[in-house]
């Protein structure tokens, strides 16, 4: 789903919009410039909330929100409609979204990166994106060059903070070498053979957790999004809505237990890595790792996206910004033409070669 806040301007009554060069509410219509309200220093840190107690659907009604919403019928995304609005367009994959009666009851998001690039700046670097990709078609980079605005759009995630002990079991291994004769080209040659002595080892790993970073929607590729970190979550503000003025933010997908599953799936791969430095040696085989976890709590939090579908004869191209660092990925288009005159180039350069070639010789 994904929810508009709007703020009239204190003296035109028009919308003001939350500007990203200037940190402040900007009202296009009179130029009037507002601050945002300091949340106070009881409001001002971005707290943890406990997992088990949210689970449990144990969290205080206050961390809670319930949400109308309709469902794009080709993305899946879910999109809040304003109450005078009947239709719309999905800002996920451009598909015509008309209004309906579903609701969904959330956790609060705690924190946000807020935009850091505006529209312009995050359409140049999609721009230049499209610009060097050779085989793109010359006609979407057009179409795209020229397009409607792009989407600024918070997306949402989930933060985990976990402390584990792991207990393993393995082996490490000891690279020595043997001297060898071999029989190379008709003569008897000394060789050194590289060999592992292996011997068993067990032990125990500990860390904590801070802020493993898991997507919680489904509405973009995951490719995209993963590949639009790092997020610099150090710059977290607390989650205010004068921050969401002009843009829209998403709801989550992905529930709370289904990402903590993929939060696991990170931290295993952590642990692994770090008991093979435990283990040391030149090899290491691990057999066994027994992990216990504690002390997990989470967050709601929103990261900055612009975002760009364009339909391009008859097909969905979507393009993602870093809203922060404007680092760009998306659908790759290819041109059949280029790519065939690219073949056709290559066949004679190659033809070329071989004729200057069999003429040399």
């Amino acid at each position: 789903m994904t929810e508009e806040h709007r703020f009239p301007c204190e003296q035109c009554g028009a919308d003001y919009r939350y500007d990203p060069a200037k940190a402040e509410l900007v009202c296009d219509h009179c130029g009037d410039v507002r601050a945002i309200t300091d949340p106070g220093p009881w409001k001002a840190d971005i707290r943890e909330l406990d997992y088990r107690a949210a689970v449990d659907n144990l969290l205080p009604l206050q961390e809670m929100e319930e949400l109308q919403v309709s469902k794009c019928p080709n993305c899946g995304a879910e999109v809040e409609f304003e109450p005078d609005t009947h239709a719309t367009e999905c800002p996920f994959c451009a598909t015509p979204v008309v209004t309906g009666t579903g609701s969904h009851r959330q956790i609060k998001p705690r924190g946000l990166l807020p935009f850091a690039l505006d529209e312009k700046a995050a359409h140049d670097a999609m721009n230049g994106w499209l610009g060097r990709l050779w085989f793109a078609p010359n006609g979407l980079k057009e179409y795209a060059r020229k397009g409607r605005k792009m989407q600024g759009i918070y997306v949402p995630y989930w933060t985990f903070d976990a402390r584990t002990r792991s207990d393993y079991s393995g082996e490490r291994g000891t690279v020595y070498y043997e001297t060898r004769q071999v029989m190379r080209d008709g003569k008897m040659q000394t060789v050194r053979v590289a060999k592992v002595r292996w011997r068993g080892v067990s032990g125990r790993v500990a860390r904590f957790f801070d802020d493993v970073l898991v997507l919680a929607s489904r509405s973009l590729p995951k490719r995209f999004t993963d590949a639009l970190e790092p997020w610099d979550l150090s710059r977290l503000e607390p989650y205010q809505p004068e921050f969401l003025a002009g843009f829209r933010a998403e709801g989550y997908q992905v529930d709370l237990a289904d990402g903590f599953v993929e939060a696991r799936q990170l931290m295993d791969r952590q642990i692994e890595r770090d008991v093979k430095f435990d283990i040391g040696g030149d090899r290491q085989r691990i057999h066994r790792v027994d992990t216990q976890v504690s002390e997990v709590t989470f967050k709601h939090i929103l990261l900055p996206v612009w975002l760009a579908a364009y339909k391009y004869r008859g097909e969905t191209y979507r393009f993602v910004v870093n809203g922060t660092t404007g680092r760009v990925q998306g659908e790759r288009p290819w041109s059949t033409w280029k790519i065939a005159l690219a073949v056709i180039v290559g066949l004679i350069v190659a033809g070329a070669v071989g004729y200057v070639m069999a003429q040399s010789q």
